[in-house]
This record gives C-alpha cells, sequence and structure tokens, in this order.
C-alpha cells in the first residue's frame, strides 16, 4: 500500500499507477472523515473536475463513496475550474473537492481538499487527512443520495459584482484566448460573449493530451497564442488545466511576467479603484513588487511559496491582491484561491480603465521604478533524497557566492541570499515534485546569466 502524500496544493500521481480506485477510496474515506469528525454529516462536499484523463469518472466514484457513507454531496454536471468550486465551497459554507492536477503533466491526476473558506486547505487540515488515509473508515450514517449540480452562473455573478465588464465591453477591446484544452475555457468564452468581447479564441474543446503540450500557460506551451497576438497586435491570455493559473502575452507578441501584471494589477487596483492594504507575495516573488508597494504606499506580507500561504494571509489580513510569480492571484472582495480567469479580466479591466494598451501599461510601470527586473527559474532534479538534501544543505550554509557578497539572507521556504547589487536567488524544495527548485533575479541580464551560470557550476561539484 503505497504512501498518500499531500503537497503544496493536494495529493497528485499518476492515472494507473499511484492513482488507482484503491488510493482515491483511501483518501476520500480519509476527507469524508475529517469532514464528519469536526461538522458530523451536516455539512455537505461538493466535487469538482478538470478535463484530464478519467477525472469525470473518479469525482463520479467518489460522490458514490461519499453519498454511501452518509455524506450528502453535490457533484458537478460538467469540467469545471478549481476557482469556481473554491468559491462555491465559500458561497454554499461547504468543503469541497476537486479532481486536478492543475499544471502537472497530463498523465498525472489529483485531489484538492477545499475547505469551507474557500481557499488551499492548511498543512493542519491536510496532516489530519493523510493520518485518516491510514485508518479503518466505518461509514457515518445512512447513504444519501448524489445532487448534479452546476456552479457556473453564481460564480459569474460574483465576478461581475467585482469587475467592471461594462467599462471593458465599452472599451472595444480585442483579445485572442487560448483555453489550453482546459477546465476555464467555457467560463472565459461565457463572459466573453455575454458582454459581446471580440476575440479570436484557441483550444476550447476538451483533450486529454493538452494539445501535446503541457498545460501550464507558460510561453513555451503557448505557440499559437504568441504567433497570433504577434500578427493582429492584440493582447494574448490563457489558463492552465485547472483555470487557477494565467497566462499572458501582450500586443507585440512578447510573454508578460506574473510578477509585471501583479504589479500593474496593485496599480490598477489602488489608483483607478481606491482599494486600500497590504500586498501579499511569496518569497519567490520579484522585488519589484516590494517596490511598487512602497510607491503605492501599501505593506508587504511575504509568505512561503505556495498560494495556501497567501490565502492564509488573505483570511487573516486586509490584502488588497495576493499573487505568485508562478501565475496565480487573488484580490480582497474574491475567495483566498488563485484564480486565473480573475486575473484574465483584471487585466482587460486595467486597459479599459486607462485606455492603454497592455505593452503601454508595461512602459508606465517601469519609467515609475526606474529599473528594469529579469527573473527566472531553473528546476534540478536529482537520483536519490539524500543527493537533493546534500545540495540543499550546501546551500543552506552559503557564506558568499561566485564572489558576490550576500547582504542578507532569508530562511522563511529554503534559503534565499540577497547580495549587494539587489540580485538574488532562492533554493527551495518542490512542493510536488522531486526536484530542487533555484529562482534568480536580477537588474541587467548580464547579472541573471552569471548567477545561473554559478548556480550550475555549485550544483555539480557538490
Amino acid at each position: 500500500m503505497s504512501k498518500i502524500k499531500f503537497g503544496t496544493d493536494g495529493w497528485r500521481a499518476v492515472v494507473g499507477e499511484e492513482f488507482n480506485d484503491e488510493n482515491v477510496a483511501r483518501v476520500v474515506k480519509a476527507i469524508g472523515q475529517y469532514v464528519y469528525s469536526h461538522f458530523g454529516v451536516r455539512k455537505p462536499v461538493l466535487i469538482g473536475y478538470d478535463p484530464r484523463n478519467l477525472a469525470p469518472e473518479f469525482a463520479k466514484y467518489a460522490s458514490e463513496l461519499f453519498s454511501a457513507y452518509g455524506i450528502k454531496v453535490f457533484l458537478s454536471d460538467k469540467i469545471v475550474p478549481t476557482p469556481v468550486i473554491a468559491f462555491s465551497a465559500k458561497r454554499m459554507n461547504s468543503n469541497a473537492v476537486m479532481f486536478t492536477a492543475s499544471h502537472n503533466p497530463p498523465e498525472y491526476l489529483g485531489i484538492k481538499f477545499i475547505p469551507d473558506y474557500g481557499g488551499p486547505a492548511t498543512n493542519e487540515i491536510t496532516r489530519e487527512i493523510v493520518y485518516n488515509t491510514e485508518e479503518n473508515i466505518e461509514p457515518f450514517g445512512e447513504a444519501v443520495p448524489v445532487n448534479l449540480i452546476s456552479f457556473e452562473e453564481e460564480y459569474i455573478a460574483h465576478l461581475e459584482k467585482i469587475i467592471d465588464f461594462k467599462r471593458i465591453e465599452e472599451a472595444n477591446l480585442y483579445v485572442n484566448y487560448d483555453g489550453h484544452h482546459g477546465a476555464a475555457a467555457l467560463v472565459v468564452k461565457t463572459i466573453m460573449n455575454k458582454y459581446h468581447i471580440k476575440n479570436t479564441s484557441l483550444n476550447l474543446i476538451r483533450d486529454v493530451n493538452f494539445g501535446g503540450f503541457m498545460p501550464d500557460p507558460k510561453e513555451k506551451y503557448l505557440p499559437e497564442l504568441k504567433k497570433l497576438c504577434k500578427e493582429n497586435h492584440s493582447i494574448g491570455l490563457s489558463n492552465d488545466g485547472d483555470g487557477d493559473r494565467f497566462g499572458v502575452f501582450n500586443e507585440k507578441g512578447e510573454f508578460v511576467s506574473a510578477n509585471e501584471i501583479i504589479a500593474i494589477l496593485l496599480l490598477h487596483l489602488v489608483k483607478n479603484k481606491g482599494y486600500s492594504g497590504k500586498l501579499a507575495k511569496t518569497v519567490g516573488a520579484s522585488s519589484m513588487l516590494d517596490l511598487i508597494a512602497k510607491k503605492t504606499g501599501v505593506d508587504v506580507i511575504l509568505t512561503p511559496v505556495g498560494f495556501k500561504w497567501l490565502g492564509e494571509a488573505m483570511r487573516n489580513e486586509d490584502v488588497i491582491i495576493a499573487g505568485e510569480e508562478s501565475g496565480g492571484l487573488s484580490i480582497k472582495g474574491h475567495i483566498p484561491e488563485k484564480d486565473g480567469i480573475l486575473a484574465d479580466y483584471l487585466i482587460l479591466e486595467a486597459m479599459a480603465y486607462s485606455g492603454k494598451k497592455l505593452f503601454e501599461l508595461q512602459e508606465e510601470l517601469r519609467n515609475l521604478l526606474g529599473t528594469e527586473f529579469y527573473s527566472d527559474r531553473l528546476d534540478f532534479s536529482f537520483s536519490s533524497n539524500d543527493e537533493q538534501q546534500k545540495v540543499l544543505d550546501k546551500f543552506l550554509n552559503l557564506k558568499e557566492f561566485s564572489g558576490k557578497t550576500i547582504t542578507d539572507r532569508n530562511f522563511i521556504d529554503g534559503a534565499k541570499y540577497i547580495f549587494d547589487d539587489g540580485s538574488w536567488i532562492l533554493v527551495r524544495k518542490s512542493g510536488t515534485e522531486p526536484l530542487l527548485r533555484i529562482y534568480f533575479e536580477a537588474q541587467d541580464k548580464d547579472t541573471l546569466d552569471f548567477l545561473e551560470e554559478g548556480v550550475k557550476k555549485f550544483v555539480e561539484v557538490s
């Protein structure tokens, strides 16, 4: 019997290998035990699923297990994005289970548990669920019927309260949208059609192989969208497999980093919409965000990598926007969970308010900051956990790096070293894969390249 492990955002495994009927039943019953222990059978469980191979079938299987154990279930009647399920959990005061592996390779599937606050489960919750997977769990009550439900309508009505779609409509924008064969496509297109947003759209239909690409909205996985933006000089938007991440191209066909988008949206929310509060960012996010927060008089909350930490900050603090470098964000008045659909439309709202193209908003940001920021990430895999830990231990004890003076250290998540020129590196274990993730930032390309070469040599000789 394999060991179940919840990473930064749920349990994930390869379908037909560790992700099988037996292990799914263990996780579902363990979640059922958690729900019953804390709420009895009075609080329902919502179940959603993304377009991945066998996700609908496993979601139906889970609904039957919950209902047989006496827990009321609302099962989505179609593929649904994670943020829609998270919003529904909060709105309906229910817990939720989402069958997705987010941006992981197509052969993976996973289970996210979403508590009734509508955000990622805390470590305390997932520890209890993992403990329960090793227990023999008996039914909690009499079997109850499964309820089929559509979640999208209430979610869209909520977005209409926090985003000015009428202003977007009146701005007469043209949008290129790549659905990436993911769960967000239907919701995004429904809103575009309702508000007559002119668009060219790609890859809207379910494909369990995501068109042969990783279901991750990064530049290298969106060649069609990039080409389209260059050809028609319009903005390009995309989402990942379950709709909680965003990817953006400007009107020149240039990929726009999540860090830039978060900075532009912070400016928009403060300047155009009068938001007040704090910025929450992960330790891996750009120093650009600290600088733009300072320029706008906003305090910064720093968290470990992973939206569960940002979601916790949103629940406990007055946060305008919470964002991470990997393409996840949420804002005040929304759920404490990353939402790529929200991000897509906030970008259009920022353009509509300003009357500017996205590349012009980027130029405006750079002029305000007075500097450029160049960021990257390299992932290193190892033959064993011992080898991985050996390299990480060496990074944890750095006194200097490639001749550069370390002026500050941060160990909130792995090891982050800030150098005297403002450049930095962050080394941390992946929460979802057997990798060391190493993040870099500098204010010029040569320094970024120097840091990357230094890290490669450091890892090779470790």
